[in-house]
């Protein structure tokens, strides 16, 4: 019987599937030029991506990111933690981070913690398995275990939304802005339009809401009109038709409240929509504000005053100064602060 002869394009023993070998030898490339042009780096001839994303095209190859990373102690992955993708907040945020990093040849790995700081931990444990060359995560409020987690994997990290202290237990990268300051920036602005009875509404409360009550609070302390019966605290999640709950709830009980800052667009903009099903006037009987500037806020009835937070620009900005400490150059400005802009409307 003739000797078995080795297959010119071998698979993977266990899985059967095409390997990375396989690709480059359809393509006429070595390995390693075929892992670059996959990975759409910009030093690889344009000539050979596209022959070798023809190959793998035609020979249906799906690459493993675990093996990968394992063989180049490389990966071509960034792990991202959100709270929630039924937010455009998010969305927004998420997008400019994805775009930012495919233009490098990253991919990103997703996880959604829906603001459970023991749901967050899982996650962390489970994406770090995949050797990710970075990660972006959403806030700084972490469990004691999930910041031992993400130490210990001495995986890059940039933290979003807030403005994490280097000096602190949180890790010291960060892009976003100071959220106390936005909620007592908003506060101010409605104490200068004379309201003094100015009541606070807010849903989820997670770490960067209680933030921008805290900013609100010293706003009122700072001007001598605090009144801590006008938290209006719920751990729903945010949602117009709990916005238009909370107005009915605080115009019942606390009729003389001349100023509802509530804490999310979405709880205001059902806030207004109670206020036009009750015929109370906004502003003559009562001043709405929100934060965000969320879709729809400029179209509402009256349209929205509100805090702009440019969740764009800081998944963009997060995802470079990733792309940095990647490659090992630490930033100018390890915490980036990208400011807000207050957009007065016709609610306030």
């Amino acid at each position: 019987m003739p000797a078995d002869r080795p297959s010119p394009t071998p698979r993977h023993r266990a899985t059967g599937r095409v390997t990375l070998k396989e690709v480059s030898l359809a393509a006429g490339v070595s390995t390693s030029t075929a892992s670059r042009a996959l990975r759409g780096e910009r030093a690889v001839a344009p000539e050979l991506i596209e022959r070798v994303q023809a190959a793998a095209q035609r020979l249906a190859y799906v690459p493993d990111p675990a093996a990968r990373a394992l063989a180049s102690r490389h990966s071509d992955h960034v792990a991202v933690l959100l709270p929630l993708l039924s937010n455009a907040l998010f969305v927004d945020l998420l997008e400019a981070a994805q775009n930012t990093l495919r233009a490098q040849g990253y991919q990103t790995l997703m996880g959604v913690t829906h603001y459970d700081r023991q749901q967050e931990e899982q996650l962390l444990r489970e994406l770090l398995l995949h050797r990710p060359a970075g990660l972006l995560i959403t806030g700084r409020d972490h469990s004691p275990a999930s910041l031992e987690l993400m130490a210990n994997s001495r995986v890059p990290c940039v933290h979003l939304m807030d403005l994490a202290d280097s000096s602190g237990p949180t890790p010291g990268y960060s892009v976003g802005f100071d959220q106390a300051q936005a909620g007592a920036e908003m506060t101010g602005f409605l104490l200068r339009k004379g309201h003094r009875r100015v009541a606070f509404a807010a849903a989820q409360l997670d770490a960067r809401v209680m933030q921008r009550m805290s900013g609100w609070r010293s706003a009122l302390q700072a001007a001598g009109v605090y009144d801590p019966t006008l938290e209006w605290l719920n751990p729903a999640a945010s949602s117009l038709a709990l916005g238009g709950q909370m107005f009915e709830q605080i115009v019942q009980q606390r009729p003389a409240v001349d100023a509802i800052f509530f804490c999310n667009d979405d709880l205001a903009q059902g806030a207004l929509l109670a206020a036009l099903r009750r015929g109370i006037r906004v502003p003559g009987q009562v001043a709405i504000v929100g934060f965000n500037d969320l879709t729809g806020s400029d179209q509402s009835l009256p349209p929205l005053t509100t805090v702009r937070t440019p969740r764009a620009r800081i998944g963009e900005a997060a995802a470079q100064m990733l792309l940095g400490l990647i490659k090992g150059q630490a930033p100018e400005q390890p915490q980036l602060d990208l400011g807000f802009e207050l957009i007065e409307r016709g609610s306030a």
